[in-house]
């Protein structure tokens, strides 16, 4: 059609349908616009008519947290309790400016200016809320002040709403100063300090806070935020880096708000001001006092705010078993040698069947020294055997393998040996575990197993010894088998045990069995995990051990009890299994007079002596340590060779567990499968010296080779456990190339004589 043509054309009508369609158009966008204004009324008449109705409660005439009880497991006997309110009420007046203004310069720099809330933070908590995640902070002095005053600690929506028209309210017809002043009377700084005064008491022993410097001041204000997060106990990098910047950003504050000038700023930015901190409550005092540290550790793992530990009426119940306590501390503290000064025990007493702590002796008054010898971490030494020893069973190895156990032996360049360089021949892995034979070890690891060091770690921290950096560093030490860098506690020693005794599986070790808030609901327990957002269940078990392999590693262990470094411990009069362990090296005396201990072998000295032993009821291990450090030499403390593990240490354990197993059943190890064990993959190797073999069954070992002859390179055990009469023959090999490792003095690596019994 031509432009004339359609320029001439009649306009086209609007037909019913479309101009129906335009109608209902318009119609809806009216209504929609409608529903927007209404609801925009609506909500404002709302926040209208709550706010108005929104009383200001009367301040507390005594404000007071509500104290948190801890009890021993039976949920009758008191363990203590962390109701640590310490709070001096002065007046605005008598707070100095440089002090008020730390605190604004951290927590809320508008606060003379804003209406008592914050919109940012009132989006980021609805932000929160829309995705279901726990209420956080962010809020102004003036929330803060109404959340402590005239709220619960509660993260509800329900509270935080309140919060919001009570903050608001105030802020608009509220006295600023009283606000500020009542704020700074009752916030909590940590350590049971409520208020300025009673932080500064706590932290620097200056309860007038007129004597507080500006760092001090600023720290005050850098801690308040979150007594946690910003412990100043705490000695690890990241948490003090976290705290200098956060001291950094208050005093960046104080120099905005121009209550410092810049030099005071750089100047003050350069460090942390010296602490002079209270002593601890008297409540902490005794052995007991290790206890309820532990358990308001943990307490603080789960995820429980500082102040609503030391205030929010927790009713916390514990592991800790009050009748096996009492036993403990009676073989802790009696159960020693004669001389006795700088001699420290630690010792834990675990149930395998839960992971629960049911004892710890961790030193004897938690006041005059709160260094905790059960959760202090050393060496192991040939404590750490078992988990080489499960290791190759798992990869198919055989308890009757046959073993290098001379004296000393060369391993990729080093020079390692057995305690006092005594020469074993060759030896089956049994006899290599129970007669703690080092050099047999390190074969096992470096020539009989592929990626041998690897899984010994792997073994390790899956049956519940700490991962560390230094630990998987071990990876490929043939000397990882007496655990160089391998630092462990007695809670974990007797953790770990624990998992062989629950047939290999593992149960974290924990202090807390429930928690109770105020209300009686019912927080946080050990077997059904967290009951409110923001807590942290325990993990869950895990099969860390193939059953078989930690049943033969049981009927091993057992061995060490009645044929090998242990047999102390029969005197238990039941089924026992367990290991001894020392770590040397050379003590710090000596260290500072830079010379080796005189009469040590290689400059080697007893440093930790070890015995770890369980039943399939109860494991417990027990560790001796010197020295105001525990870096002493504890070959001092006895008339032996050297401080062995089969010695004091399980002398000490046998006073214990005598009493804590009377009355209990005689309980039994499960019997290995025989057929599982028989069936078990074992892969083909080189050994270092001698070969695999099967010898015939017997009841005497014996260390001495027969004439030689060329054996199998594998085996398959006998169908039943039993202790071969012979070791069979040598045969010649080519040593397979390895990797270096690194220098012995870098990685810990024992030298001879080292980490024996």
């Amino acid at each position: 059609m031509s432009e004339a043509r359609r320029k001439a054309a009649p306009a086209r009508k609007a037909t019913p349908s479309r101009r129906h369609k335009r109608h209902w158009a318009v119609r809806l966008v009216g209504w929609l616009a409608a529903l927007f204004f209404l609801g925009i009324i609506a909500g404002v008449a709302t926040f209208f008519i709550v706010y108005q109705s929104t009383e200001i409660p009367d301040p507390n005439k005594e404000f007071a947290a509500n104290t948190t009880t801890v009890t021993f497991a039976d949920q009758k006997n008191p363990l203590g309790s962390f109701y640590d309110q310490n709070r001096h009420t002065l007046p605005l007046s008598k707070i100095p400016k440089r002090v008020q203004d730390a605190m604004i310069a951290a927590e809320d720099r508008t606060f003379w200016t804003n209406p008592g809330i914050s919109p940012s933070g009132m989006v980021r908590a609805a932000w929160n809320i829309a995705r279901g995640q726990q209420l956080q902070g962010g809020s102004t002095i003036t929330q803060q002040y109404v959340k402590i005053m005239y709220l619960n600690q509660e993260r509800t929506v329900d509270r935080k709403f309140k919060e919001l028209f009570i903050a608001t309210k105030m802020g608009r017809q509220g006295d600023k100063s009283k606000t500020l002043e009542g704020y700074l009377n009752t916030i909590y700084f940590g350590k049971g300090a409520y208020g300025v005064s009673a932080a500064g008491d706590a932290y620097f022993q200056k309860p007038d806070p007129n004597t507080l410097t500006v760092p001090e001041s600023a720290l005050l204000a850098t801690v308040l935020n979150n007594p946690l997060l910003f412990n100043v106990d705490k000695t690890d990098a990241r948490t003090k880096q976290r705290i200098i910047e956060r001291y950094r950003y208050v005093l960046d504050g104080m120099q905005q708000m121009g209550t410092i000038t810049e030099v005071q700023r750089a100047q003050y930015s350069q460090k942390l001001p010296k602490l002079n901190p209270k002593k601890k409550s008297s409540r902490f005092a005794g052995p007991n006092g290790f206890l309820l540290d532990m358990a308001r550790d943990e307490l603080e793992q789960i995820g429980f705010d500082d102040d609503e530990i030391s205030g929010g009426g927790l009713k916390v119940t514990t592991t800790f078993n009050y009748g096996q306590q009492k036993k403990m501390l009676k073989a802790a503290q009696n159960e020693l040698p004669e001389k006795r000064a700088g001699l420290h025990v630690g010792m834990a007493a675990v149930q395998p069947s839960s992971g629960g702590l049911l004892a710890v002796y961790g030193g004897p008054d938690f006041l005059k020294s709160p260094l905790n010898w059960a959760t202090l971490r050393a060496r192991p030494g040939s404590g750490f055997k078992p988990f080489a020893l499960a290791a190759a069973l798992a990869d198919g190895r055989s308890i009757y393998d046959t073993l290098q156990g001379d004296s000393p032996i060369t391993v990729r360049g080093l020079r390692l040996g057995n305690e006092f360089n005594q020469d074993y021949g060759d030896v089956t892995l049994l006899k290599a575990t129970e007669q703690s034979i080092n050099t047999a070890f390190y074969d096992l690891v470096d020539k009989q197993m592929k990626d041998g060091p690897a899984k010994v770690v792997d073994t390790a921290v899956a049956a519940g010894i700490p991962k560390t950096k230094a630990l998987e560093n071990d990876r490929t030490n043939p000397s990882t088998v007496l655990g160089p860098n391998a630092y462990a506690s007695a809670v974990d020693m007797a953790s770990a045990y624990a998992t062989f005794a629950a047939d290999g599986v593992h149960r974290q070790v924990h202090t807390i069995d429930k928690v109770v808030g105020p209300d009686g609901k019912v927080l946080w327990t050990a077997a059904d995990g967290a009951k409110r957002k923001g807590l942290v269940s325990l993990p869950k078990q895990t099969q860390a051990i193939d059953p078989e392999v930690a049943k033969m590693v049981n009927y091993v262990l057992q061995d060490v009890v009645t044929d090998g470094t242990g047999t102390g411990a029969k005197e238990l009069d039941r089924p026992v299994a367990g290991k001894t362990g020392t770590a040397g090296g050379v003590a710090v005396e000596d260290r500072a007079k830079n010379k080796a201990c005189d009469g040590c072998k290689e400059g080697s000295a007893t440093l930790t002596s070890w015995w770890t032993g369980y039943t399939p009821d109860l494991s417990t291990s027990v560790v001796y340590r010197a020295g105001s450090t525990g870096e002493s030499n504890l070959d001092a403390y006895t008339d032996e060779k050297a401080f062995f593990g089969g010695t004091w240490p399980l002398k000490t354990w046998l006073a214990y567990m005598t009493n804590a197993l009377d009355g209990v059943d005689k309980s039994k190890f499960p019997e290995p499968n025989e057929d599982a064990i028989k069936d078990s993959p074992t892969p083909t190797y080189t050994p270092s010296k001698t070969p695999v073999s099967t010898p015939p069954p017997s009841t005497t070992p014996t260390n001495t080779p027969p004439p030689s002859s060329t054996p199998p390179p594998s085996s398959t055990p006998p169908t039943t456990p039993t202790k071969p009469t012979n070791t069979p023959t040598k045969t010649k090999t080519t040593k397979p190339p390895w990797p270096t490792i690194p220098n012995p003095t870098d990685t810990g690596t024992p030298k001879p004589g080292a980490g024996g019994q």
